[in-house]
């Protein structure tokens, strides 16, 4: 080899050819030499002698390369983590990722020795290398066994007659500063942070791509330094405070010049900006408050300029979209523009901050909306990628569009009844620019009318909300009908986007909107998605018709219904993924819509659904939409019948010999075959028990598939809640009984890992609530196994279902609940006097956990009962009371598993006392919520926004007062209005009489009724209640 005189050791010579040949386009002498290194890498010194050869410089580039760096489109580099992969396998005993042997003491110490030496590097990739390596190295190593990292980091960055050297350190730093914890970052700051800002404003030394290096730095550490401030709110204070004018300077500087067109240094600078403003104004918004009003000027001129050049780059495409920098950092303008979004979304939705913007609110309403228009690149991608036009038009894409949006959504949520305001005017201004621009020939007029529509689709729910209010200065109405008439004769293939935006915000308007206008569209949209037109049209259509059909007039669309039908399944074949789940969703709602057809189209879509269904069974969401138009199938007149005939015989055998079944299938069925049980006639239940039940009962006692199990425990829920008593008539009384508690049995296993028992709660309660009689000679049993398997959960919400099932036994047991308690009593539970002590233990801690509606007035309403009984075992159980905090800093996870959160322990009864009366103050706040909620759109000005909530509050706070039947019934009404549509609540809420339960009624009566059966025991647990506790019962009381 040429240049094997750099390295003059046998070994080295050896590694040399090794690192030559894994570039050798030869697959086998590749493979060869990579086994050759990997079996080396087991050898002592092998880390330094590849330290030794990535910091040779007379090496050739590729060699050296090779030994750190990862470039995925090149297999050369394959080979290039060597270092990086020997250090994550031996550094460091006791790793996840380890492998013996362990790097030696003194070899650990020359790699370090050469790898600083090395960060000074020419080529800006190596340097990029070396900084990985030395960062996965002091992960383990800094500061206590490499002190001597950080001095030299900061002497090689103050060293500003060596431009390599500072660009090395500041890598290596900005990788490490991402593991900075509360121990060094209050020392470090002071030191690093004045070296910093010389490179960020020494313009003439430093290029922008060192600088923005820098400032990444900066914003680690504010980052931290953010974390702290919650503990450590003085000093942190102390500690910025001096140095936050200084960067608020230099941030206005960079900030104040134009931005410039192809220059992605300078984007990457001012990113770099905008995200340590982010942190210093949300973690210390009391001190940037003061310098914010310095910056705004240069902010406003970044923003705007940057509107400049988006607009004079119309036309092409961004050159940089895609493109990263030898960093990995990517040097888009559209990041750019995410990131100056991102700021103003902090700004605006800070109480203290939004004020400075509140005098410019229209203007940047505006200027936001020219940012929604479509590039020439989306455009282009758009119109070859339905699917993928749909996923960026989700609100969790990432974009500088959707970030937009974002803004104008926060704007009307903060600034009130003068967002929306600034909305509309902005909105009209723009639609007016848009008739200007078409008038002068312009070939992109369309793209500003379809920004200005999205913008107002996007805060379409407060338009609407502000429309009803009356507040609005401007007819709402007239201003969306005359900007999506205007177009009423537009070609589809003309402005393929416009038209498709058109549809999108006739569905999020339809309120509004004329019914000869809505008409007119419904009508335009089923024809398009018959038509041969471009994709984005056919996905409005159906954003269209999925919000138009449910409320149109039936006698428009009943003679297209048939046509549309045949549109909707020819598109089914065509679209895939995001579109596939759209075009569900649209025809779910034509089945809801064409009842009358039903009957007719069900033999033709059926099968085309069925189909659709098979191939995607692994894919949850679109399995699921599939589903959800075959129940909609289900449900419409005369459809049932041939339904199930024609799922039952493909699902039968499916069931029964589910070992020989793809994966996914046997639990997909299981969902279909729940969907058909569901609100079905007794002889569909009859005829789906006769293929099917035993095959599902085999599924649970067998299978070791946790989805198989979930599914089919749920479909047995199902039988049980349709059929009742029937069921046992099915079949063999004896024999049915036996299987269902055989199901129990498994299920309750402790054994068994959690996720396989996840919906045994369900399947239980169903067994207590419709075969009660048959349950009863079991409950012991069934208790003492509901308490191993609790005992052995590690899914919260897997032990609050198995929690609602011991509150229904306490409910069962009424008036007779000592005899619940005693029952408890008599069962061991492990580590605990009995399970009555044990389950109190678990339930209290677990109470705040439970969501919904039914299972929080069941569990509830439970413990009342249980306080109620006064029994004496309730004395001897003590339970979790609150946290003790600690006494200094943040909690670290090393600190955690030091010192796990300790907590005080409160008498049982003063517990439940105060869950009780929490639950009561939960209530009563969202009522309180719901009161400020309407009030909302009276705030008037920018000047009155902190004023407004203040009086809010205090009008909220006197309604505690004078309780009224009509604040009770509210109470109620939160609760019952957290009822949700899913399956599992439809069961228990339809079958279950606890569902009528008034909770907040149920919970004064219970209050009233104990103060004064036993009001010294009521005024003792009473004086463990916080003041906000008491006051909640005293108003009951009051009442």
């Amino acid at each position: 080899m040429a240049n094997a005189h750099a390295v003059d050791d046998q070994d080295q010579q050896w590694l040399l050819n090794c690192l030559s040949a894994t570039l050798d386009p030869n697959h086998e002498v590749r493979s060869f030499a990579e086994a050759s290194l990997n079996q080396a890498s087991r050898q002592p010194g092998f880390g330094s002698a590849l330290s030794k050869v990535a910091s040779s410089k007379e090496l050739p580039f590729g060699l050296r390369q090779i030994s750190f760096f990862l470039v995925g489109f090149n297999i050369i580099y394959l080979a290039a983590v060597l270092l990086k992969q020997f250090i994550k396998k031996h550094w460091q005993e006791g790793e996840e990722s380890f492998e013996h042997p362990v790097v030696l003491s003194d070899e650990k110490t020359v790699i370090r020795r050469l790898l600083l030496f090395s960060l000074d590097d020419s080529n800006r990739k190596i340097c990029t290398a070396i900084g990985m390596a030395i960062a996965s190295i002091a992960v383990y190593d800094w500061p206590e066994d490499w002190p001597e990292l950080l001095p030299f980091l900061l002497k090689l960055i103050n060293d500003q007659t060596n431009k390599n050297g500072v660009h090395g350190a500041l890598r290596c730093l900005a990788l490490i500063s991402g593991d900075l914890d509360d121990r060094v970052v209050p020392t470090l700051v002071p030191v690093l942070f004045p070296c910093l800002l010389t490179i960020v404003s020494s313009t003439q030394l430093y290029d922008k791509y060192l600088r923005a290096k820098a400032l990444s730095i900066v914003y680690s550490c504010a980052s931290m330094l953010g974390a702290m401030s919650g503990v450590y709110k003085t000093e942190t204070d102390a500690l910025l405070v001096p140095m936050l004018k200084p960067w608020m300077d230099q941030f206005s500087i960079i900030l104040n010049h134009p931005v410039e067109s192809e220059d992605p240094d300078d984007w990457s600078l001012r990113m770099e900006v905008l995200k340590c403003l982010n942190q210093f104004v949300q973690n210390f918004p009391s001190l940037a408050e003061s310098e914010l009003m310095l910056i705004m000027g240069p902010l406003w001129q970044t923003f705007v300029t940057s509107l400049r050049v988006r607009s004079s780059n119309e036309g092409a495409e961004d050159l940089y979209d895609g493109s990263y920098d030898s960093d990995g950092s990517e040097k888009s303008f559209d990041s750019f523009v995410i990131q100056l979004f991102e700021f103003l979304l902090t700004i605006v939705g800070s109480a203290k901050l939004i004020k400075v913007l509140m005098n410019n609110i229209k203007e940047l309403v505006y200027y936001t909306i020219a940012f929604l228009q479509m590039t020439e690149q989306q455009i282009h991608m758009w119109s070859m990628d339905a699917n993928q036009f749909v996923a960026d038009e989700d609100d969790t894409a990432y974009s500088s569009r959707v970030s937009g949006a974002l803004l104008l959504e926060e704007v009307v949520g903060v600034a009130g009844i003068e967002g929306i305001n600034a909305i509309i005017d902005a909105a009209k201004e723009r639609f007016t620019e848009s008739q200007r621009e078409r008038a002068a020939g312009s070939a992109i007029w369309w793209k500003l009318r379809e920004a200005t529509l999205f913008a107002m689709a996007s805060v379409s729910e407060q338009l609407l909300e502000a429309e009803d209010s009356g507040l609005i200065r401007v007819d709402l109405k007239n201003l969306v009908e005359q900007i999506i008439t205007e177009d009423i004769g537009l070609g589809v293939h003309e402005h393929p986007f416009l038209y498709a935006r058109i549809f999108a915000s006739i569905a999020k308007f339809s309120s509004l909107i004329s019914r000869e206008v809505l008409d007119h569209f419904l009508l335009a949209a089923i024809n398009a998605i018959g038509m041969d037109v471009p994709p984005p049209v056919k996905v409005g259509a159906c954003r269209a018709l999925s919000q138009l059909l449910p409320e149109a007039n039936k006698g428009i669309i009943q003679s297209q219904m048939l046509s549309l039908f045949s549109s909707l399944t020819d598109l089914l074949n065509q679209a895939s993924e995001e579109t596939l789940h759209l075009v569900l969703e649209t025809m779910q709602a034509a089945v809801k819509s064409g009842q009358e057809s039903s009957a007719l189209i069900e033999p033709i879509i059926s099968p085309v659904i069925l189909n659709l269904w098979v191939s995607h069974v692994s894919d949850p969401f679109i399995s699921i939409d599939a589903i959800e138009v075959l129940e909609a199938l289900k449900n419409a007149p005369g459809c049932i019948h041939p339904l199930v005939s024609r799922i039952l015989p493909y699902i039968g055998p499916i069931l029964n010999k589910p070992q020989q079944q793809p994966d996914g299938l046997v639990a997909g069925s299981l969902d279909l075959l729940t969907m058909l049980l569901k609100n079905s006639p007794p002889d569909v239940l009859k005829a789906v028990y006769d293929v099917c039940f035993d095959a599902v009962v085999r599924i649970i006692l067998q299978s070791d598939d946790h989805s198989e199990m979930q599914n089919a425990t749920e479909c047995l829920a199902a039988f049980i809640s349709g059929g009742r008593q029937d069921l046992l008539a099915w079949g063999d009384s004896g024999f049915i009984m036996r299987s269902l508690l055989d199901v129990a049995s498994r299920l309750l296993d402790p054994d068994l890992e959690s996720s396989g028992s996840l919906f045994v709660g369900s399947y239980i309660l169903q067994l207590l609530l419709h075969l009660q009689s048959q349950m009863l000679p079991h409950v012991r049993d069934l208790v003492a196994a509901l308490v191993r398997r609790m005992q052995s959960v590690d899914i919260g919400g897997l032990k609050s279902s198995l929690i609602l099932i011991f509150a229904r036994l306490a409910h069962l047991s009424a008036p007779n609940v000592e005899q619940f308690i005693d029952l408890l009593t008599t069962i061991p539970a492990e580590g605990y006097d009995n399970s009555f002590g044990y389950l109190m233990s678990e339930w209290t801690k677990q109470q705040g956990e439970i969501h919904g509606a039914y299972q929080i007035k069941v569990t509830t309403s439970a413990l009342a009962l249980l306080l109620s009984s006064r029994h004496t075992e309730l004395v001897k159980v003590n339970v979790q009371g609150h946290i003790v905090k600690s006494a200094t800093g943040i909690t670290t996870r090393s600190k955690a598993k030091l010192a796990p959160d300790q907590w005080t322990l409160v008498p049982l009864p003063a517990k439940i006392m105060a869950l009780l009366a929490d639950t009561l103050i939960e209530i009563q706040e969202q009522v309180l919520a719901e009161d400020e909620q309407d009030s909302d759109w009276e705030e008037v000005g920018a000047e009155d926004v902190e004023a407004d909530k203040d009086l809010l509050y205090s009008a909220g706070i006197t309604s505690f007062g004078r309780p009224t039947n009509e604040h009770l019934e509210a109470m109620a009404k939160v609760f019952n209005e957290d009822e949700e549509d899913g399956y599992e609540d439809n069961l228990l809420s339809v079958s279950d009489p606890l569902n009528q339960i008034n909770l907040a009624s149920y919970i004064g009566d219970f209050f009233v009724k104990f103060s004064l059966c036993d009001r010294q025991l009521f005024d003792h647990l009473c004086q463990n209640l916080t003041q906000t506790q008491r006051s909640a019962i005293q108003m009951v009381l009051n009442h």
